[in-house]
């Protein structure tokens, strides 16, 4: 949602994605903004085919408008320019030194849109592009457009060259191109292939390392070279019993045969050793075996006495989980008893301070019945009797002040008994017609929900509808509206207000076809700061749904509409 203002002064919320007048509401436009479409700053330097007239052109930097801002005196700015402005202190419009406010300025769309149809030549057009199209076509063209600079697809490459160049540029110039190795076949990028032959390729032929007679062989060849080659050094394989010959591979075999013996006794000492150890690993064993029963009996019973345990850290959990719930159940009560209570105490001391007052009065009418009786008896009883009637006056006064206090208390305990306090509010509207016609003969333009909170000690809100639409809705659409109220309790809470809202009118027909929108609030919008009256200025959707789609559905039911409000809670910081 963007946010706008309204002739009377209240700010909008306008849904971009159902608004097909606003600019760039096409699936491109983040495209645009990624790819440089948009300027970063100022407006849009393209070649025009005509010059533009001076209505499309920003106050401040003289170039055509992007994303035009209008200002309340009527002159208009690019977005950043307008920022800019409003950046620096006491703003004021350069055209003719008028002040400039944030919320009286407001998003030109059918300038926007009549800028997106002007003319242009391709941005290409240095390159040798004669192509002319709308600027809302720019960025389908440059898709396409051959002369256009693009980068090379290849990741490591850096260069940039015309579209029309690339096929060239990736097939003959690019360094980083793919090519085959001539001896393995395997494709790789150019860059790397000299390091593959080098280290890698398995079929490029090498030298042996030990300058044997076979003076070229295939690396994928080499490492089972390695053991018939007559040159490589190697040691006895009698090493493991303690033989210490490391000579060539060819006189590998003349030292075998002539130590044989030598390796015998060798290998005869390493047996009388190794059967030592095997006598003591079997007494070693034996001792264990031995105590293995015991050991078998003992893990037995601690296995039974572990799923005991287990049976019983079951059932202590299984109470547990019980009792938590109890206790939850305990607590959300005890909380709405305590606010309930909360709530009535003054209302119960206003209603026993009324019932002493009604006593009071009627006993000195009582009296004064008594004395109008004697009335001609005595001075004394006239001047006694015109005492209590001023003092039955005074009391009829207090009563009657008790009596508004009393019918307030039971006002705010009926809003308190439908208020909700999980952010949701579900608002019923009843005799849609009689109130629609009332919109449209401007008697009740718009009715306001009873409050809703996001919590006991929460944000309060409402929500305000108008069933005729309001600005540009105004005869042709519902306008729904989000109002952040001050509550009790607004000194404990962040502000400004964050939390997502949703607006729903809901379908009571069968299908249950919802019509939805969101936003999220604008944090330096005025609308969701602290409040500092009885309510902000409303937020929300003047184009929120067609009175047409409303009317012919099945929105309307028994003359009744409904509508939800739901503030997202899920973040919410305790106050």
């Amino acid at each position: 949602m963007s946010a706008g203002q309204n002739v009377d002064g209240r700010e909008l919320q306008i849904p971009l994605q159902r608004a097909p007048s606003l600019a760039f509401s096409n699936p491109a436009q983040r495209q645009w903004a990624e790819s440089g479409f948009l300027p970063v700053l100022g407006g849009f330097r393209d070649h025009f085919v005509l010059p533009p007239e001076p209505k499309y052109c920003c106050e401040a930097c003289r170039l055509v408008l992007c994303n035009p801002r209008q200002t309340e005196c009527g002159h208009r700015f690019c977005e950043s320019c307008i920022n800019d402005l409003l950046s620096k202190p006491n703003p004021m419009c350069p055209a003719d030194m008028e002040p400039l406010f944030d919320d009286k300025i407001f998003r030109d769309v059918c300038c926007n849109r009549e800028i997106m149809a002007l003319k242009v030549y391709c941005r290409s057009e240095k390159n040798g592009c004669k192509e002319q199209m709308s600027l809302q076509q720019v960025m389908d063209h440059l898709n396409v457009c051959p002369y256009f600079e693009v980068p090379c697809p290849l990741g490591k490459c850096k260069e940039k060259m015309m579209r029309k160049d690339m096929p060239e540029h990736l097939s003959r110039k690019c360094k980083h191109r793919e090519t085959t190795c001539e001896f393995c076949k395997h494709k790789m990028a150019l860059t790397e292939l000299q390091k593959h032959k080098d280290t890698v390729c398995p079929a490029i032929p090498v030298p042996c390392p030990n300058h044997c007679s076979f003076s070229s062989l295939l690396r994928s060849e080499l490492s089972s070279h390695q053991h018939d080659c007559p040159m490589a050094q190697v040691t006895c394989s009698f090493i493991r019993y303690g033989c210490t010959y490391k000579g060539l591979n060819q006189e590998l075999r003349e030292h075998e045969l002539s130590f044989a013996s030598e390796h015998l006794r060798m290998m005869a000492a390493r047996n009388t050793v190794i059967e030592a150890k095997v006598e003591d690993v079997k007494a070693e064993i034996q001792e264990r075996y031995m105590v293995l029963p015991g050991l078998s009996s003992r893990l037995s019973d601690a296995e039974a006495q572990c799923e005991e345990l287990k049976d019983k850290l079951r059932q202590l959990e299984q109470k547990l989980a019980s009792m938590q719930k109890l206790m939850s159940s305990h607590s959300e009560k005890l909380l709405s008893v305590e606010m309930e209570l909360r709530d009535l105490r003054p209302l119960r001391g206003v209603r026993e301070e009324m019932d002493t007052l009604r006593a009071t009065v009627e006993s000195v009418r009582a009296r004064v019945e008594t004395l109008e009786l004697g009335r001609g008896v005595s001075n004394t009883g006239t001047h006694t009797l015109g005492s209590l009637e001023t003092q039955l006056s005074r009391h009829d006064d207090m009563l009657s002040v008790h009596d508004i206090r009393l019918a307030e208390m039971d006002l705010k305990l009926q809003i308190l008994e439908t208020a909700s306090f999980n952010g949701t509010l579900i608002w019923k509207i009843r005799d849609y017609k009689r109130r629609k016609q009332e919109a449209v003969a401007g008697k009740t333009l718009s009715l306001y929900s009873q409050p809703f909170y996001t919590g006991y000690f929460g944000y309060k809100m409402c929500a305000r509808v108008y069933l005729n639409g309001d600005g540009m809705g105004k005869g042709t659409h519902l306008s729904l509206f989000f109002v952040v109220m001050r509550g009790e309790y607004d000194a404990l809470l962040p502000w400004p207000f964050k939390q997502k809202v949703t607006l729903m009118l809901m379908d009571q027909g069968p299908s249950r076809k919802h019509l939805g929108d969101a936003f999220k609030p604008d944090p330096n919008s005025s609308s969701f700061r602290r409040p500092v009256a009885e309510m902000n200025i409303a937020s929300g959707c003047p184009l929120f749904v067609a009175q047409t789609v409303l009317e012919n559905g099945t929105y309307i039911k028994d003359d009744t509409i409904f509508i939800k409000v739901t503030v997202d809670t899920s973040d919410l910081p305790d106050p």
